[in-house]
């Protein structure tokens, strides 16, 4: 998927991860809407993960829900 694809389905994206990651609130994904690295980001700073661990996790989780962006 592309940019414009996950803008497009963010409301859907947003309900899976707070599935994933119950601690994220929807401010913090009004903030990363769509980007990557930042929800990489929020996902460390609510969980206390290191970066390569919070990527990991985002990764396992796309490839679960064939998602990529």
């Amino acid at each position: 998927m592309n940019n414009d694809e996950i803008s497009g389905n963010w409301k859907q994206f947003k309900g899976k991860l707070k599935e994933q990651w119950g601690k994220l609130t929807d401010d913090d994904l009004t903030v990363v809407e769509g980007k990557r690295d930042q929800l990489v980001g929020k996902i460390q700073e609510r969980y206390g993960y290191q970066k390569d661990e919070a990527e990991k996790e985002l990764s396992e989780w796309e490839s679960r829900n064939n998602h990529r962006w």
